[in-house]
């Protein structure tokens, strides 16, 4: 999507045109964004927050005194743009503005699901020792449904998937359960840090579907979002309680966004990144922030979220995520691999296939890739700015596969 703001700083660029995208389901509304981001400073990620927080302040006490489906609405938007305000500052995990955010989003969020009645539940799910936080999106009508399983990926949140989709699904007779897995917001704040072994998150969650009534236990898919478009596909590989898996946008190896500009081959790279020290790699880490305002963000958010202590150790634990020596092929059940033509982190290069192909290439089961073009207004990742091109397309599919 053609960059209208933020000269050289796509990332800030991008996540702008997600927020607007989230307008599509009543998580934003185009003029406020729009608002919000003319008070932004490119780089600047005080004025981020300060931009977004002053928003979702403002329709938080308008809706203390307003009806309750006006109430519901301003919610869901203040809900967003608090989450957003907290975005950018991950790099000191001691800042106190990221939990006042993020638990201003979060009430905000929870009450608006209050005020859209029984359809939707907040969940705990249990997890080893504690729990995992989402919602369960009940499906009108009588008998056992089709149920999607849907998670965020690198840096996004269970509740922002009522934007990526959920409601979608309710409308076409799916249940669908959101959640937050290790590394996710909800999480996060609770010690638990992102792992690669996703089929260990999804089992429990399986198991905890398996008591809920209504859920039709033969028709059970699994959609990831971002790095949820590694991560769904991994626990599909061992994990045959799902009858299809979708990747939004697939991801072979989600390391290749941060390994692509380094000179050496993987197996050296894998090696350097967790040797007990490494001044080169470190020196060209240092640099690659300087000169990228998506490896500044990648790299602070990652060691917030991995449990890193530097930015080579989060580039060491992110080498994990990838679907190599055989994952990949382990799948058995039908892959959906969604695919964005001008993905800013996975689109590859003149010598590397995009990220959504070298995932399909490796499948052996039955696989559906599917393109979005600049032409739809779809190709930015996960397809921001088309929500409703992508959840139809997307629900089709399964309607098809299961």
């Amino acid at each position: 999507m053609k960059q209208l703001m933020f000269e050289n700083d796509p990332q800030f660029w991008f996540e702008t045109v997600r927020l607007f995208s989230h307008a599509s389901y009543g998580g934003a509304d185009f003029g406020e964004v729009l608002a919000a981001a003319s008070q932004v400073k490119p780089g600047d990620y005080d004025s981020w927050h300060d931009a977004y927080l002053a928003a979702a302040d403002r329709l938080a006490e308008e809706a203390k005194s307003a009806r309750p489906v006006t109430e519901r609405d301003l919610l869901m938007r203040a809900s967003t743009y608090y989450f957003s305000a907290g975005f950018f500052l991950h790099g000191n995990p001691g800042d106190p503005r990221i939990n006042h955010s993020y638990d201003r989003s979060s009430e905000s969020f929870h009450r608006a699901v209050e005020l859209l009645g029984p359809a939707v539940e907040p969940v705990e799910i249990p997890y080893q020792d504690t729990v995992l936080r989402g919602y369960f999106y009940r499906a009108p009508g009588e008998g056992p449904k089709p149920t999607l399983v849907m998670h965020n990926g690198f840096d996004g949140s269970a509740e922002e998937l009522h934007y990526f989709g959920a409601p979608a699904g309710v409308e076409r007779g799916y249940h669908v359960l959101t959640f937050d897995g290790p590394g996710q917001p909800s999480a996060i704040r609770r010690g638990l840090v992102f792992r690669p072994d996703w089929e260990n998150v999804v089992g429990p969650v399986l198991d905890f579907l398996a008591g809920v009534p209504g859920v039709d236990q033969e028709k059970i898919a699994l959609l990831g979002v971002s790095l949820g478009g590694m991560l769904a596909p991994r626990a599909a590989a061992f994990e045959s309680r799902l009858a299809a898996v979708v990747a939004v946008d697939g991801i072979y190896d989600a390391a290749s966004v941060l390994t692509s500009f380094l000179k050496w081959d993987r197996a050296e790279i894998v090696r350097r990144a967790n040797a007990e020290r490494d001044d080169e790699l470190d020196a060209i880490l240092a640099a690659a922030r300087e000169a990228s305002p998506t490896m500044r963000w990648a790299c602070d958010h990652g060691r917030y979220v991995m449990g890193a202590a530097t930015d080579r150790e989060f580039v060491a634990k992110y080498l994990q995520y990838t679907l190599e020596d055989g994952v990949a092929e382990r799948i058995t059940c039908p892959v959906l691999v969604c695919d964005a033509e001008e993905d800013l982190f996975f689109n590859g290069d003149e010598d590397t296939l995009p990220e959504p192909k070298r995932l399909y290439e490796h499948l052996n089961a039955p696989k559906t890739l599917m393109t979005f073009t600049a032409a739809e207004g779809a190709d930015a990742h996960c397809h921001a700015g088309a929500q409703r091109l992508a959840s139809g397309r997307i629900y089709d599919w399964l309607d098809r596969t299961l």
